[in-house]
């Protein structure tokens, strides 16, 4: 990684977080440097839905180039479920299937609308990449699969569904 330019960072410390949007602008603003490869979900998921982008990625400024990623299951599921398996299970799983297809779609280029707030344009691009995936949108967080969910959270949910009832 130290060949390339990569921006490493530690999620929880606030410092960082503003060391790499800084480290991101600046990358942008060079027109002689390649893109930056993101995936703002955070972690992979089950191939069925997209979770909740991270904002921070769509604070920066700058044209997104959405990809859809979504793997065919046929001959071998490329999905960790580490709740589930080892790491020991899951390459096992991987080296021995047929084969790990993948279905990869290139999207136009999108850019953040004057009035729209980073959430909002995340929100956006999410729902175009599931739209061409035929997966459904999340608004949840990725953490959830290995985290407890929140009580507020809950209790907002329950409060959504007795209004529908």
């Amino acid at each position: 990684m130290q060949t390339t330019q990569h921006v490493l960072f530690e999620r929880s410390e606030m410092k960082d977080r503003h060391l790499v949007r800084k480290k991101i602008r600046e990358h942008i603003a060079d027109k002689a440097k390649l893109p930056i490869l993101i995936f703002p979900e955070g972690t992979c998921i089950n191939n069925t839905s997209v979770m909740m982008f991270k904002k921070g990625s769509f604070e920066v400024g700058g044209t997104i180039h959405p990809v859809a990623i979504k793997y065919d299951p046929h001959f071998g599921d490329a999905f960790w479920n580490s709740t589930k398996h080892s790491v020991m299970t899951y390459g096992f799983n991987v080296l021995t299937s047929w084969a790990i297809v993948c279905n990869v779609w290139y999207l136009p280029p999108m850019v953040k609308e004057e009035e729209e707030d980073a959430v909002h344009f995340a929100n956006r691009v999410k729902a175009v990449i599931a739209a061409q995936g035929g997966m459904s949108v999340l608004p949840w967080d990725g953490g959830l699969k290995r985290k407890k969910v929140k009580e507020s959270f809950k209790e907002e949910q329950q409060k959504k569904y007795c209004q529908i009832v």
